[in-house]
């Protein structure tokens, strides 16, 4: 402390104590803009401080040295996963909650039907322990790059996996109602002509991929197998709540018809006894033409078909021309999330939503 312009220290520091009992001289300086003096340090006193110092600072830096060591340890044991779509992204971000994040590959806004690789994406696959997508029926684009890029990556597609429930995808035009799963790949069967690759819009499928992604990181991870499996079942018990809110809230509309763009929700119609009665098209990146869209609106027309759901990424233009006369409502459906948000909570508030627009605009106004 400073008393009386002279710097001096607590009589019960042993090191200060020694200094003021040996002092020889009395030199001054310049302290806070006014003269002082300090007594000159001897210098096994002045090695002493400096070794307690020297101490405490190598500790911190070991201290800090043992933190990194096992931020990086935990980083290098935590598998690289790579997941191609929101919906299943956020399915997979919730079995591995406290264990690491995966890396969503097909960004918002972006259709798997159409997508393209970027250098970024090359380089997270080639990396990746693990990628989980749906299939080649989806993500066309990635079927040569996993096989060119992923390694020694095991890539598990959904579509295949056995247990999955799996659709037929249904011609454009008048849709008859599903019968019966179709194998992946197959040939027309029924009115089903491949599958239908939109199979997470069915929750007890979204069940099934959490499991088979707790498996594959068990596999990849067995120190945190538990971990992986206490937070599927939270997940599956959240499924199966989700499942019966879904069944209620869209009960009253179940028999109302209507019609969708492409065949992308025949999960959620089969699920929950919905009643779509057509596409406008086949292939989502091709423009109907006008002889289908003749059809499809005798169709509605014949049907009372109640809404045309468009998609987010096709022109508002084309649905208002084809409900032109019909006395169909248009809507959107979007079995992507487009606007939600990454994340573990991701899937519930897709499956939500869709809900929501399903019955506003199937049920009758007041």
């Amino acid at each position: 402390m400073l008393q009386d312009n002279i710097l001096i220290g607590s009589p019960s520091d042993p090191s200060l104590a020694e200094v003021m009992a040996t002092r020889e001289a009395i030199t001054p300086w310049r302290l806070f803009g006014r003269r002082s003096t300090l007594a000159p340090v001897p210098a096994r006193v002045l090695g002493r401080v400096l070794a307690r110092l020297l101490g405490r600072v190598l500790a911190c830096v070991l201290c800090a040295a043992v933190m990194v060591a096992r931020v990086q340890a935990v980083a290098a044991e935590t598998p690289r996963v790579v997941v191609s779509i929101l919906p299943v992204h956020s399915l997979v971000a919730a079995v591995m909650a406290g264990r690491g994040v995966p890396q969503l590959l097909i960004r918002a806004g972006a259709s798997p039907h159409d997508a393209s690789l970027r250098p970024s994406d090359a380089r997270a696959l080639s990396a990746a322990d693990l990628v989980i997508w749906v299939g080649p029926d989806l993500e066309t684009f990635l079927e040569k790059p996993l096989a060119a890029l992923a390694g020694a990556a095991r890539a598990v597609a959904l579509g295949a996996a056995p247990g999955m429930r799996r659709l037929g995808l249904r011609a454009g035009g008048a849709f008859e109602p599903h019968r019966r799963d179709a194998e992946p790949g197959s040939d027309a069967e029924d009115g089903h002509e491949a599958l239908n690759p939109h199979l997470w819009l069915d929750p007890e499928n979204a069940a099934r991929i959490v499991r088979i992604a707790a498996q594959a990181l068990s596999a990849l991870d067995p120190a945190n197998a538990a971990a992986y499996g206490a937070n599927a079942r939270r997940l599956e018990a959240k499924l199966d709540a989700l499942d019966r809110a879904l069944r209620a809230r869209l009960a009253p509309v179940a028999d109302v018809p209507y019609v969708v763009f492409h065949d992308a929700t025949g999960y959620l119609e089969a699920r929950y006894g919905l009643r779509a009665m057509g596409a406008v098209t086949v292939n989502p990146a091709v423009p109907p033409g006008a002889r289908r869209l003749a059809a499809l609106r005798r169709r509605m027309v014949e049907t009372g078909a109640a809404c045309l759901f468009a998609e987010p990424r096709f022109r508002p233009a084309l649905v208002a021309a084809v409900i032109e006369g019909t006395g169909a409502r248009a809507g959107t459906l979007d079995p992507l999330g487009a606007d939600i948000a990454p994340g573990p909570e991701a899937y519930f508030a897709l499956m939500r939503a869709l809900a929501a627009d399903l019955v506003a605009c199937l049920k009758p106004a007041r």
